[in-house]
């Protein structure tokens, strides 16, 4: 039994977002211009980006609308309508309300009937979670499509009264990712029948570090993640959002590990005999900023096992870090854009920093 992605799609809101743009529209906090934004944004090297909401700070589409939005680009060029859909498997950081799982909302939104159903819930591999629950699934025999989606939409957390809400000064952990992630959505089918000139599945793994590293990237605890008082544990949710809890923060302590694990797990797999480098034609790794990517490819090429630049793909530059989204995005516009052919071989890779897990895909290009 093989496992085929047959179809791709995704969703960007609004018009794209310059850099220039950013803050007139998130808001400045306290009235005052970022002192830290020039910094970021010449680190991370996005250009332009895409926002699921006005200047107004009213949300112009909700996760599961975009969702939806990606979803229905994925089936508009696909073999399948959506009555044929057999599973539905969803991702994101976090959905529109806290209860019930994001699987569902997007399942109404779509109005997909009779279906299994699967919601995934992380940080930026939770796609890859939703994407590996799919394949397995199919590979067992248990259905014959799987349409598996992700979106995200952090910037409700980017507003300027969330910030002010909290009182003080920003600190840099608590700023740092308003001038890094946007909204987005991607979505891909998965069959177990190939379709014209489409992608087999050949393997997924992934690489979870909970165990040996504190959290790096949460919402939910004030200021440093060792005070682990959860903002459901104050006495009201207007003090959980006084207190600074209900910020989303990176440690950027913590956040160079994350080229180092990655590049771990990559040399695990060659170990394993899943990767051979120089069978590898196209690279698509979301890192997260391009402050990553010279150190990426050093630590690689240190190690004797390092992949030609011209053999990556990343559209990070133009649409942004969309979190879990973003590989699928990235699939999607790869796809329809770039130069591959059969017998081409693909590799994914999705470090995530929330408590440090980093997921692997590998692809083959092949013709029904």
């Amino acid at each position: 039994m093989s496992v085929f992605i047959t179809s791709s799609g995704h969703f960007l809101p609004g018009p794209p977002i310059s850099n220039d743009q950013m803050e007139p529209l998130l808001g400045l906090v306290h009235g005052k211009p970022s002192r830290l934004k020039r910094r970021i944004l010449q680190s991370n090297g996005i250009k332009t980006r895409h926002y699921a909401m006005d200047a107004n700070h009213h949300t112009t589409i909700s996760n599961a609308g975009m969702a939806a939005k990606a979803a229905e680009h994925c089936l508009s060029s696909s073999f399948l309508g959506k009555r044929q859909i057999k599973m539905l498997s969803a991702a994101t950081s976090q959905g529109d309300v806290v209860l019930p799982g994001f699987g569902s909302m997007l399942q109404a939104e779509l109005g997909l009937s009779d279906i299994e159903l699967h919601s995934s819930h992380g940080i930026c591999s939770s796609s890859m979670m939703a994407l590996k629950a799919a394949y397995t699934n199919l590979l067992a025999g248990e259905q014959t499509n799987a349409l598996v989606v992700a979106s995200e939409l952090t910037s409700r957390l980017f507003k300027a009264s969330r910030y002010e809400a909290a009182g003080s000064e920003l600190d840099f952990n608590a700023e740092f990712l308003r001038w890094m992630l946007s909204d987005g959505a991607g979505a891909v089918l998965l069959e177990t029948q190939a379709r014209g000139r489409c992608f087999r599945v050949d393997w997924i793994r992934s690489f979870s570090h909970a165990d040996a590293y504190p959290v790096c990237m949460s919402v939910g605890y004030r200021g440093d993640s060792s005070e682990q008082r959860s903002w459901q544990d104050y006495p009201t949710y207007a003090e959980a959002e006084a207190a600074g809890a209900l910020l989303i923060r990176q440690d950027v302590r913590l956040l160079e590990n994350i080229v180092k694990l990655g590049v771990d797990g990559y040399l695990r797999l060659i170990s394993e005999g899943r990767v051979q480098p120089d069978k590898v034609d196209h690279v698509l790794c979301h890192y997260s900023s391009h402050y990553f990517r010279g150190k990426i490819f050093d630590m690689m090429q240190r190690a004797g096992v390092g992949i030609a630049d011209h053999k990556w793909y990343s559209n990070l530059y133009d649409r942004g870090n969309t979190g879990c989204a973003s590989i699928f995005i990235m699939l999607d516009e790869f796809r329809r854009t770039r130069q591959y052919k059969t017998g081409d071989t693909i590799l994914c890779m999705v470090p995530e920093s929330g408590r440090f897990n980093n997921a692997y895909m590998q692809l083959t290009v092949v013709e029904a």
